[in-house]
């Protein structure tokens, strides 16, 4: 597939060009997770209890991948609009201090997860019952750190050069290879639950090897060393930390959700944490090929405000949104029909009492949960083009705004003011739909200023 030309005039084409194959890649990558779970939650004798440890665990691993974003988010879009400033050199020196901050953060993230570890599954929502299937799964998953921060790097900066199709043909292989080792693992061997973290792990090497390759071998701008600024470190962690907000704290969300679950939900605890764990790997399959809309677009909004094309920005970006809400309701309206029998894939054959009771309050609250979907489109999508354009100091306010505003807050006072635990699962569509419509509002209001300032700056330079 030949290298996508960011300056296209055809903005459309070039727009799907990079968020189908990126689209495509984020619902791969949710479906590590997803595949861990159903099966999981399919052994039989303690796969019901299997699942709510992993539970415990997925908000962890996702944090852990958010340091991966707060370093190839914040760069790629520098390195796109570099392109657009036909500055190659410049895409260089942040490619290569990218990756460096990158190895710092693998470091630092497996030594502070290996120490507090115990008490962090505790303090997460674990319980008596599960902390051994939670701890089993962890203590194997955190020896892939490495392989999974730069591997998820290689692959930003993949689509970032436009070579979008390499960065989804090394997700899909990778998750391939998970999917065919996880029932080896589990059923076969069989390892427990640990297997599947093993067989997780051995798809992330192969996800950073394809990516290094590629990343090497086959695009304009290599790996290379050298070249390394702590100012442009600095620029690149600032970028990025919009969306490791985004990122971090939706783990930050579910882990405080499994913990208000445990603690309100008394002998139903471990209920109640089954139940998020699958209606969270529901809500996954629309917020990751969303992200995938929303990041994967993020070149051609960075290579256009780089050239100063505004005219064809606004364009792209309008055709951009669009996209996303026409995703988001078309999964609202399929949520409807598969939400039950999605459930159901979690605890088919594990044959343990209590199966029915997970499956209808499961599916109920899928639905609840979708009902802010079509406005999250806005959140994502204005918040991912304005860190797009080089503007954290607005998208971080507006992630904030979600997340620490509305989210965490919700998460907490309505099971607690309404003495009931499942009302924290309403906490997700309110701070969806009063977000969406503020990141829109914002978007409208600041926008004009920027690309009037960019019109007007002599300034070609970011690094």
């Amino acid at each position: 597939m030949t290298k996508i030309n960011l300056g296209d005039d055809n903005t459309l084409k070039t727009i799907l060009r990079l968020i189908i194959p990126a689209m495509a890649g984020q619902l791969v990558a949710v479906l590590y997770g997803i595949v861990d779970r159903i099966f999981v939650g399919n052994v039989q004798g303690y796969g019901q209890i299997a699942l709510v440890g992993l539970g415990v665990c997925i908000p962890i691993t996702t944090l852990i991948s958010s340091f991966a974003y707060l370093v190839a988010l914040g760069a790629s879009p520098l390195f796109s609009i570099s392109l657009g400033q036909k500055r190659e050199d410049n895409a260089k020196r942040i490619l290569s201090n990218a990756l460096l901050l990158e190895l710092i953060l693998s470091a630092v993230t497996l030594i502070i997860f290996y120490a507090v570890l115990t008490p962090m599954l505790y303090a997460f929502g674990a319980s008596e019952t599960s902390f051994s299937y939670a701890f089993d799964y962890m203590i194997y998953y955190l020896t892939g750190v490495p392989f999974i921060l730069l591997g998820l790097c290689f692959n930003q900066f993949l689509t970032a050069q436009g070579e979008s199709f390499k960065a989804l043909l090394s997700t899909a292989v990778s998750c391939i290879v998970n999917i065919i080792l996880d029932p080896i693992f589990l059923y076969v061997l069989p390892l427990g639950i640990k297997g599947a973290a093993i067989a997780t792990v051995i798809s992330w090497v192969i996800y950073f090897l394809l990516g290094g390759y590629f990343l090497l071998k086959k695009t304009t701008i290599k790996i290379s060393f050298g070249n390394y600024k702590w100012s442009i470190m600095a620029k690149i962690l600032k970028l990025g930390l919009s969306p490791f907000v985004i990122l971090a704290t939706d783990s930050l969300v579910i882990i405080l959700l499994n913990t208000i679950l445990q603690q309100t939900g008394g002998e139903n605890g471990d209920f109640y944490i089954e139940c998020q764990t699958i209606i969270t790997a529901f809500f996954s399959l629309i917020t990751g090929p969303l992200l995938g809309i929303s990041s994967g677009s993020q070149p051609i909004l960075g290579y256009l405000f780089g050239a100063r094309d505004i005219p064809k920005l606004k364009k792209a970006f309008n055709q951009i949104l669009l996209c996303g809400i026409i995703f988001t309701s078309v999964c609202f309206g399929l949520s409807f029909l598969v939400s039950k029998p999605f459930a159901s894939l979690f605890v088919l054959l594990s044959k343990q009492q209590g199966g029915d009771q997970v499956i209808e309050a499961a599916s109920k609250f899928i639905l609840v949960y979708m009902y802010g979907a079509i406005p999250l489109a806005f959140q994502y999508v204005c918040v991912d083009a304005l860190t797009g354009m080089g503007q954290a100091k607005y998208s971080i306010w507006l992630s904030l705004n979600r997340k620490i505003v509305l989210l965490l807050p919700l998460t907490i006072i309505l099971p607690y003011a309404s003495k009931d635990s499942t009302s924290a699962f309403y906490a997700e569509p309110i701070s969806d739909l009063v977000a969406g419509i503020i990141s829109f509002v914002a978007y409208l209001i600041i926008t004009p200023r920027i690309f009037k300032k960019q019109l007007t700056n002599e300034e070609t330079s970011l690094i």
